[in-house]
């Protein structure tokens, strides 16, 4: 059977533990400060961050390419 819609994607979640400086604690908190006056919605930092570093990674044109080379290199092992 042929569907329109492709099969979803791997979407378990994945935990991650890192340490910030206070200064990038205090800049991702000022963010959801400033979510929440645009939005009219509270997010919580552990929700904004994952979606912040994917747009960073999406925005990233060097690291697409890169990474692209990357995939390639390793089906040619």
């Amino acid at each position: 059977m042929s569907l329109r819609l492709a099969e979803l994607p791997d979407r378990t979640l994945s935990k991650l533990t890192i340490q910030l400086t206070p200064d990038q604690l205090a800049a991702l908190n000022d963010y959801a400060e400033i979510y929440e006056a645009t939005y009219g919605k509270r997010e919580p930092v552990e929700q904004l961050a994952p979606e912040m570093i994917d747009t960073f990674l999406n925005g990233d044109a060097g690291f697409k390419r890169a990474r692209k080379e990357l995939h390639q290199q390793r089906k040619e092992k």
